[in-house]
């Protein structure tokens, strides 16, 4: 059986992932999986989405009233490490897996590259300037104020993508219609396998 197809949305909270997904959902002529961060830790019994037991998946920390630190705990890199062997297994099984994903820690990407990188991938950075995404923020309601200006400069700091979208520039819709242009399913992703012989994530 060939593999199922996997495209990876990587960008903060509220540069647009969860909408891109559906919409590329809507539009891709084959059934695909929306899996993410949201679905491992959702999944979770409902005492660990707040504190003290939250601190075991994340940490967050204001070193400054305006200035919001996160940091993984031990089991939030234990639900990442899964869910990469889930998308994996999915894929290896046929089936089809978009991943709405905020690389937030090296060891992410990393472990990202070498499970997924051999499987037909496309890795999208899903971009959004700050602005907009803290005012997206504050609209929503439903997140950490601070939690999208804590994860900028982290996710993207690996610097690789097969392909771009901006969701500033372009609704949902016309950025999926913009990927479609790039989806092989059969074609491994280029810069997930340059990431497999970097080592600038080793730390």
């Amino acid at each position: 059986m060939a593999p199922g197809h996997i495209i990876i949305l990587n960008g903060t909270s509220s540069a647009g992932k969860s909408s891109l997904a559906k919409a590329l959902q809507m539009q891709l002529p084959h059934p695909y999986l929306h899996l993410g961060i949201d679905t491992m830790v959702f999944a979770l019994p409902k005492r660990y989405l707040n504190p003290p037991l939250w601190h075991e998946v994340f940490r967050y920390t204001w070193p400054a009233p305006d200035m919001l630190v996160i940091e993984a705990g031990p089991l939030g890199h234990q639900l990442i490490s899964g869910l990469h062997q889930a998308v994996a297994a999915l894929a290896q099984a046929g089936n089809n897996v978009i991943v709405d994903h905020v690389l937030l820690e090296p060891r992410w990407v990393r472990e990202c590259a070498q499970l997924l990188g051999g499987l037909p991938v496309l890795f999208v950075g899903v971009l959004c300037p700050l602005a907009v995404v803290e005012q997206r923020e504050r609209e929503r309601q439903d997140r950490t104020l601070g939690q999208a200006r804590a994860q900028f400069d982290k996710v993207h700091a690996h610097g690789l993508y097969d392909v771009t979208v901006d969701t500033s520039q372009a609704t949902a819709e016309v950025c999926a219609t913009q990927l479609l242009a790039h989806i092989n399913p059969t074609v491994p992703s280029a810069a997930l396998t340059e990431l497999q012989s970097t080592h600038w994530a080793e730390s």
